[in-house]
């Protein structure tokens, strides 16, 4: 797989190095330049990186600074590695990146990564979409620094009582569950991740009437998603019709039919 003269995006994963896929780990190894997202990305996934590979910190860097580094190597046949953590389609920044190199008519592709959100799932052993409990997932984050729709407040998400799962908001999660308990019942299940699928990776759950205080005690303020919804509290999972057999279907003819 040989490349030249592009920018190639790519999803890290989560932060286990082995969540990284086949794909995205042959462009860092044949990377001539690698852009990675700092503190969020395990430096274990830089350990493919060939010798003689130039890596930035994007945390370091401006939109401006990222882009004339990507434009430079990709001018001198170059291969550019830029590596964001889990899968670049959610809160990775990557539409600005991908304006400005459209401007400047420079080649990209995108390689999609394992979401922290999945990563998370997997953590706390859940199915995020349980019969008759919720088929329905919203991803949000609260506003801060970065602004957000009125209508997308979670205060007004909440009124699906749908599972939420909350990026960038442990830090201010007092505010958070008041504005989820307007809608979802005080026993709600509610499960902090933080680092799911690191070495150090820790979990806290409680309902909305104590997770607030658990994430204080834990000493839990970033790197971690906030997951809300009674498919994190049920004992009694309703099969699903796939695999029941009774049920037909394309593959499959139902006992008894």
């Amino acid at each position: 797989m040989i490349m030249q003269g592009k920018v190639v995006f790519i999803g890290a994963g989560p932060g286990d190095p082995e969540l990284l896929t086949i794909k995205a780990s042959k462009v860092i190894q044949e990377a001539d330049v690698i852009i990675y997202a700092g503190s969020l990305v395990n430096p274990e996934v830089l350990e493919y990186a060939k010798s003689d590979a130039v890596i930035y910190n994007s945390a370091e860097l401006n939109l401006d600074e990222m882009v004339d580094i990507m434009e430079k190597s990709v001018q001198e046949g170059g291969l550019v590695a830029r590596v964001h953590t889990g899968d670049p389609a959610i809160y990775g920044a990557i539409a600005e990146q991908i304006e400005q190199l459209k401007e400047k008519n420079i080649s990209y592709e995108i390689i999609p990564g394992v979401s922290s959100l999945f990563a998370t799932a997997a953590a706390l052993e859940a199915e995020l979409t349980l019969p008759e409990v919720s088929q329905t997932v919203i991803i949000t984050r609260p506003s801060g620094r970065t602004p957000k729709p009125d209508r997308e407040a979670i205060f007004r998400l909440a009124e699906h009582q749908a599972t939420m799962c909350i990026f960038l908001g442990v830090h201010m999660i007092g505010k958070v569950v008041t504005e989820l308990l307007t809608f979802y019942d005080p026993e709600t299940p509610v499960a902090v991740v933080q680092k799911a699928s690191w070495k150090d990776q820790k979990i806290v759950r409680g309902t909305l009437n104590n997770i607030a205080d658990e994430v204080q005690e834990a000493g839990i303020q970033k790197t971690a998603i906030i997951v809300v919804g009674d498919v994190l509290g049920t004992s009694q999972v309703v099969p699903s019709k796939l695999y029941d057999a009774h049920f037909s279907h394309e593959y499959r003819k139902g006992e008894g039919e």
